[in-house]
């Protein structure tokens, strides 16, 4: 069984990989640009006659022979997907026809990585796979949010007229080791400012909630839901929901109980609440999280150490 996964030397792509792997009969091939992924992250599979890394932009023609495709390729915080809006957009767009098209050539089975951003900041609340989203398609995340939503009708369109086996995953926010500690998303923010002795930064009140799911929670129903018999959308994410604020207590409590907290304004279409409904997941995949917010923070604290230089570290 060949697999093909874009953005493979990424986060959650990496850790996909890792668990791909443990099937000694699987071979991958993990595409990147490296534009926010790492060789670091895949290091263990270099050396191994099942692994190839190919460094390719997917928005460019690719043509390889495979079994599976997961397409992760994409950047995911705000400050990187912004930093290059129109390359974002071309990932989502034509980075998924041409995976799309390898899926349709190879008659591969093809697994979207799309995102709960393409609610935008909901009115309904908690947020089903049957809400139709409140996304500004002008702003300033405007590349992510209807990038996702472009590539979630593309792939419904390949599988109506082409008869292509899709799976469309909608990914909560998720965390964990090999998070980059300068990606700008607030779990990597809050862990990174409390390590150096610096005021955690969140920005309006605080109020806004999120909800953070392990990324082996996450990787766990990614693989169930390419092997189900579920199109999808399928939401997977973690249904507890705590604020920003709770969150930087947690960090604090765990890094430096004294550390300071500062407030700042709000970045713009910032969503103000964030829970998924995970009910079909639970029906369709028998999938749910198990790991400990707390736990899964320490774990995530260690790595984010680790990418620290000597001498910073509070």
């Amino acid at each position: 069984m060949r697999h093909l996964v874009t953005g493979g030397a990424g986060f959650i792509g990496s850790h996909l990989i890792d668990q791909i792997m443990q099937d000694e009969n699987a071979e991958v091939i993990c595409v990147d640009n490296f534009q926010t992924g790492a060789k670091a992250n895949i290091a263990t599979w270099l050396g191994s006659s099942r692994f190839e890394l190919v460094r390719h932009d997917v928005s460019e023609p690719l043509r390889v022979d495979v079994d599976k495709v997961w397409h992760l390729a994409c950047p995911a915080s705000p400050r990187e997907y912004q930093r290059n809006a129109i390359g974002t957009s071309k990932t989502n767009v034509i980075g998924t026809l041409n995976m799309l098209g390898i899926a349709k050539r190879c008659r591969a089975r093809i697994l979207l990585a799309s995102t709960s951003e393409i609610y935008g900041d909901p009115l309904v609340h908690p947020q089903s796979e049957d809400y139709l989203g409140n996304v500004n398609s002008t702003g300033v995340r405007s590349c992510y949010d209807e990038g996702k939503r472009m590539a979630e009708s593309l792939c419904f369109d390949y599988a109506r007229t082409h008869d292509v086996e899709i799976r469309v995953a909608r990914i909560f926010n998720t965390y964990g080791p090999r998070m980059s500690a300068n990606d700008g998303r607030v779990v990597t923010n809050l862990i990174s400012q409390a390590l150096t002795g610096k005021a955690l930064t969140l920005y309006g009140k605080g109020l806004q909630t999120r909800s953070f799911c392990y990324v082996d929670d996450l990787v766990r129903g990614l693989m169930a839901l390419m092997e189900s018999e579920t199109e999808g959308p399928v939401n997977l994410g973690n249904p507890n929901e705590i604020t920003i604020n709770e969150l930087a207590l947690k960090v604090k409590d765990l890094i430096n109980p004294l550390a300071e907290i500062e407030y700042c304004p709000l970045p713009q279409d910032d969503p103000q609440r964030r829970k998924p409904d995970i009910t079909k997941a639970m029906k369709s995949l028998s999938w749910q999280p198990i790991e400990e917010l707390e736990t899964g923070l320490i774990k995530t604290i260690q790595n984010i150490k680790k990418q620290m230089p000597l001498g910073i570290l509070n």
